[in-house]
């Protein structure tokens, strides 16, 4: 995958209410035309103005979820990235409304891969979901040690990284 090329010129819209979170992002994507913001308000309000091809989503501090449910209003798959709420309740909630991806802070190094596997699978009409997991599993089956985050949830999971058509 060719991720420079799948995201180039891209638009998105990045929501994180810690100023040096956002400029690690726009340095990070600098092959993106990036719009930020640092409230749920202004968030809310570049989605209501401007067109984007996907959205990253602090959980904590912008009321991430609410922005979610806008994107998705809008037709925007976001990406919910946090640190505070790295937890196996918000990655599930992610899963259950609507996110296209959930990434830790901790791997934002990343985050142009990420959006480049969001933008791929809504082009193919996959599942973001099949690869956050290729990329990502690991990452929190070492986070949620000691836990069984997949399997307690065994069938929602199933059915999350089932390879579909049409998102």
């Amino acid at each position: 995958m060719d991720v420079k090329k799948i995201i180039e010129g891209k638009k998105i819209l990045v929501v994180d209410d810690e100023k040096d979170v956002l400029d690690s992002l726009v340095e990070l994507l600098n092959d993106c035309k990036l719009d930020t913001a640092e409230s749920f308000e202004e968030g809310k309000r570049l989605f209501e103005t401007n067109y984007y091809d996907v959205a990253i989503l602090d959980i904590m501090g912008v009321r991430g979820f609410e922005l979610l449910d806008i994107a998705k209003q809008h037709n925007v798959p976001a990406l919910m990235l946090t640190a505070h709420a790295l937890s196996e309740e918000s990655l599930k909630k992610s899963a259950e409304e609507g996110a296209a991806y959930y990434a830790p802070k901790d791997e934002m190094i990343n985050i142009d891969v990420f959006v480049a596997d969001i933008i791929e699978a809504r082009e193919k009409k996959k599942n973001a979901w099949v690869k956050w997991y290729d990329r990502l599993g690991s990452f929190y089956d070492k986070r949620f040690k000691g836990t069984k985050w997949r399997e307690d949830s065994d069938e929602f999971w199933k059915k999350k990284l089932k390879q579909f058509d049409g998102m």
